[in-house]
This record gives C-alpha cells, structure tokens and sequence, in this order.
C-alpha cells in the first residue's frame, strides 16, 4: 500500500514542511508579492491575514473595510483588505489572494511570550481550501495540489 504521500504526490500535490511552535501552533514560510515570511497555519481561520506592520513588506494596496475581525481572544478589530496578491508556498502559486490586514500585535505578544517567534500572518481556510490543502499532523507536512 502507498504511503500517503506516495499518493497525493501521484496526484499532482506539493508538499511544505510544517514546523510545530512551543505554542502547539504550525507555522509555516510563505511569500506574498516575492516577499517571504512566517505565518501560523490556521484552519479555523476563515480568511488569511497579514499585520498592519507588513503593508510596506510585502506591497500591499490596503483599502477600508467595513468588517471586523474577532479571534484569539480579541473582537471588533479595525481591518483593511488587500486584494490581487501573489502568494506562493512551496511550489504552490496563487495570483488573486485577498488579504485581510488588521493588528497582530496581540497575537505576536502571546507568541513571543512563550518563546515562539512572531509572524507576519495567518494562512487560513480560505487559503487551504483553494489549495486543497491536506495536512499531515504526524509526519508535519501540508500537501497542496498544484
């Protein structure tokens, strides 16, 4: 029988090593607009997201939004949206990510806090499910389809 891998990698997927933070987070590298950087991988996560810090990093035309972000114990954050951006992890390519920027700043300090490093973002589901993105927890990989 083939390992899994074996067989998503038969099927046209890419894989990206997941690395498992102090804080039981996957964080994994990625780039936006040919600028890379770290971000937590999060499944629950409805849309992906970037600090506001990362608006010059990583050129993003950042627009007003009428929504408000909740999440990892904080509600009605201020957001922007970024639209028509490139993101790559791995091998895997996307050229119309849209973006949700708000404050991390509460999401870096529990981090650091507990010795992981700060990211730049969330790679979130709707990420994943453009991707068809499968994650292996054992072996801490996520499997994109290319």
């Amino acid at each position: 029988m083939a390992s899994l891998q074996d067989f998503l990698l038969e099927k046209g997927y890419t894989k990206v090593k997941l690395h498992l933070t102090k804080t039981n987070h996957f964080e994994i590298k990625a780039s936006i607009n040919g600028k890379k950087g770290l971000f937590i991988l999060d499944t629950g996560a409805s849309n992906s997201c970037v600090g506001f810090e990362g608006i010059e990093t990583f050129q993003l035309d950042a627009e007003i939004s009428e929504i408000k972000a909740a999440g990892a114990g904080a509600i009605d954050m201020e957001t922007k949206m970024s639209k028509k951006n490139k993101i790559k992890i791995g091998k895997w390519k996307h050229n119309k990510a849209i973006l949700v920027l708000f404050n991390l700043t509460h999401v870096n300090t529990a981090l650091t806090n507990h010795n992981s490093k700060p990211v730049d973002g969330i790679i979130g589901a709707d990420i994943l499910k453009k991707a068809k993105g499968i994650i292996d927890y054992q072996k801490k990989y996520l499997y994109l389809k290319l």
